[in-house]
């Protein structure tokens, strides 16, 4: 009765799902999962909708992402907005005059011609345009310095607070129940994997919880033992009054968006609306949030704005309009924005607890809510994701993720904002975390090295007489030549390399064998055998690429690879748990060391060091032992990603430093020397490794993939070749057939 009194409407004590926060996003969800059909939907609000970040949103909309999956995010989300009114009602505040990417360098010029390579497969418009068409676009631009511009029509920006009060009226309008003012005072699990959702009006029993609060999701994480690695930043933006030569336009302006001055630009009624992203020595974060909480009552209220510190980019914008330098400010806005530490946000189920769900750690989340909505609502009705969002897979991360790490990407991130973005891109910021293996200390000056889930892992090594560091270029750089040496290394002589990042698993039981089973799509290998499995989803769809050993009889070694670490245990943990199988899971990424030996003088090498017999006849191809290295227990499995002759050896982390020098010694005749994870992949590519099994019992997927299978392929893996000079494929380049876009490349 308290409830129905002071929410207006009667409190429900049961849901499907219950959505924790009330901006963009969270009734972005509430909508899709309605409208889908789910009939018990709860959103639960602090205080009211918009509050946080929502509200003071600049609200840009744009179709382009350099990345090829939020490509889609943002296309069903401006998809959405486009017909949101019609079918709700409600006003939004759409316009949609296009955007303009803008190049005044070569570098720029080349980023948008790499981007322009992998857009025409893909549904989204989006052209390189010339000088005159960027002006024709918007005509208050001094062209002194643009050289280019990438054109997306459809682009534009909406009304923040009444897109969610539209999203909020389709909700209700298809049966959402949303609460407010209801804040979330405790999250209990239940024994069989539901939740107790408790507030102030009562407790609701949900099937599963989705976390959508915004700069609140570490408070909310924290009720269940999560340290989600979100942090505010303070973004300002600011609002002139009307400029004449803006009133006097036909049209509205093009957004555009001034790479080099790192801010965006547009149309704010008859004035001008631009916000620049400050350097990182420069930017504010809201730490203190992260140590002490969101100050209680905070939700509407803005930051003391701080025009000195964007100054440099004011000056920028007002040399590229020039209008600008006499129009008046009426307003600076400087609120929060939640960054994670790659700034892409955390989607989809979280590892470690049952039915917990998040969508959080969104800086653009107006672009993002429409689209996120709908991709989790498909995955939450119908069992998977409707496409491949790993990047944004909240598992990612981990507890190697800690608060410095956190504030010193974040920094990063914001400051990196425009930056051109070249291929194999790596940012330096808070490395290395405590994710190093046990050979790091000893190759970390002799190699180029990359980021993996936390880990840091050699891309390519270093010669006398190389040019050394990282020099990221749309064309061949210089590393070409190295990974080329190391590739000839591997395929003549023998080449060791660092592949402790994998993901490992250990998965023993009374039912080990009966749950891989019916996660794999493939029977499970002998004891001391080792195969390539394929985890699929519901419709056949592949999920993960796992090689699973059997150590002893019932227990499993699972390896994946370093980005699908959690991603897959967490697959592996819930159809554990739904299915009731009597098993122990446990993860031992970070104990167990792992060295890979490849090429043709491996066996003499490793041959030096242990008594083992690894002959041909002695030591199978996909087999595993437990033998000795320079007096070191190790389990070796003849395996090798690069197709030549090799294994791959586990071990305990602190031996690692141990057995790589045993190894460097006995292999000094044999011309051992190291390998990075660059010519790995070019050695497995040109190989085209791939194993299959027999096929095994009622797996996940099975009938789906029988009825694929018997309906005909529609797609085909193909390998080509590219003449080029200075030029490779990087991955995801549109392939043209005889004029026409046949299909996208996926790797080089």
């Amino acid at each position: 009765g308290d409830a129905s009194s002071i929410l207006g409407k009667r409190w429900k004590d049961t849901a499907d799902t219950v959505i924790i926060g009330g901006g963009c996003v969270g009734v972005s969800l509430a909508y899709h999962l309605a409208k889908g059909g789910m009939k018990d939907v709860v959103l639960l609000e602090k205080s009211e909708l918009t509050a946080g970040s929502t509200w003071h949103a600049a609200g840009l909309t744009t179709y382009y992402h350099p990345g090829i999956n939020l490509k889609k995010v943002h296309y069903d989300s401006i998809k959405l907005y486009e017909t949101l009114e019609a079918e709700t009602g409600q006003a939004i505040g759409f316009h949609q005059p296009g955007s303009v990417r803008i190049a005044s360098s070569a570098a720029r010029v080349d980023e948008m011609k790499y981007q322009m390579t992998r857009t025409h497969w893909h549904v989204t418009q989006q052209y390189l345009i010339g000088p005159e068409k960027v002006q024709e676009l918007f005509p208050l631009l001094n062209m002194d310095k643009v050289l280019a511009g990438l054109y997306t029509p459809g682009d534009g920006h909406i009304d923040p607070y009444s897109l969610t009060m539209a999203l909020a009226a389709g909700a209700r309008m298809y049966g959402a129940q949303i609460y407010n003012p209801a804040p979330v005072t405790s999250l209990k699990p239940t024994a069989d994997g539901k939740w107790d959702v408790q507030t102030p009006h009562g407790t609701i029993l949900a099937n599963r919880i989705v976390n959508t609060a915004g700069f609140w999701a570490r408070e909310v994480g924290k009720m269940i033992g999560f340290e989600h690695p979100t942090i505010p930043v303070h973004h300002q933006y600011v609002v002139t009054a009307t400029v004449p030569e803006v009133k006097a336009l036909k049209k509205e302006l093009a957004v555009i968006r001034d790479l080099e001055g790192s801010y965006y630009l547009r149309q704010e009624r008859d004035g001008l609306l631009f916000g620049p992203y400050e350097k990182m020595e420069k930017m504010v974060l809201q730490d203190s949030w992260v140590r002490d909480g969101v100050p209680p009552g905070f939700g509407k209220e803005l930051f003391e704005s701080d025009l000195d510190r964007i100054m440099e980019h004011v000056e920028m914008a007002m040399e590229m309009v020039p209008v600008l330098k006499k129009a008046d400010i009426i307003n600076v806005v400087s609120g929060p924005i939640t960054y994670t530490p790659d700034l892409l946000p955390m989607v989809g189920p979280h590892q470690g607890v049952r039915n917990y769900w998040t969508a959080i750690g969104f800086g653009y989340g107006i672009i993002h809510a429409g689209g996120i909505g709908k991709f989790l609502s498909d995955w939450i009705r119908n069992g998977e994701p409707p496409y491949d969002l790993i990047e944004c897979d909240p598992n990612r991360y981990g507890k190697w993720t800690d608060v410095p790490f956190i504030c010193a990407k974040a920094r990063e991130s914001y400051g990196f904002n425009n930056v051109v973005g070249y291929p194999k891109e790596e940012r330096f910021a808070g490395r290395p975390t405590s994710r190093t293996s046990g050979v790091y200390e000893l190759l970390k000056d002799k190699a180029s090295m990359g980021f993996h889930a936390g880990w840091e892992q050699p891309h390519w090594f270093y010669k006398p007489g190389d040019d050394m560091g990282y020099k990221p270029s749309f064309r061949r750089t210089n590393w070409f030549g190295p990974v080329g040496r190391e590739c000839q290394l591997v395929m003549e002589k023998v080449g060791v390399i660092d592949l402790t990042p994998f993901g490992k698993f250990i998965v023993k039981g009374k039912d080990s064998h009966k749950l891989l089973d019916r996660l794999f799509a493939n029977s499970m290998p002998k004891v001391g055998q080792t195969n390539i499995s394929h985890m699929l989803t519901p419709t056949g769809r592949v999920y993960a690429e796992v090689t699973i050993t059997q150590l002893t009889p019932g227990e499993f070694l699972l390896i994946t690879g370093s980005g699908s670490e959690l991603h897959d245990l967490r697959w592996i943990e819930t159809e554990a748990a739904d299915g009731g199988y009597d098993v122990n899971i446990s993860n031992v990424t970070e104990d167990v060391g792992v060295l890979g030996i490849a090429g043709p003088n491996s066996r003499k090498v490793l041959q030096k060091l242990t008594d083992e017999d690894l002959s041909e006849a002695g030591f199978k191809f996909l087999h595993c032992k437990s033998i000795k290295l320079a007096g070191i227990p190790v389990r070796a499995i003849r395996i090798s990603y690069t197709g030549e002759l090799g294994w791959e050896l586990y071990m305990d982390q602190k031996n690692m430093a141990a057995v790589y020098q045993a190894m460097m010694e006995a292999g000094k005749d044999e011309g051992i020397d190291n390998f990075g994870t660059y010519a790995m992949s070019s050695l497995r590519l040109e190989k085209g490794f791939r194993g299959w099994g027999a096929e095994p019992a009622d797996f996940i997927g099975k009938a789906a993939l029988q009825e694929i299978k018997a309906k005909g392929l529609k797609r085909k893996l193909s390998y080509i070749t590219v003449d080029t000079d200075d030029i490779d494929p990087e991955g995801n380049e549109t392939v043209w057939h005889n004029g026409k876009v046949s299909n996208k490349e996926t790797s080089h």
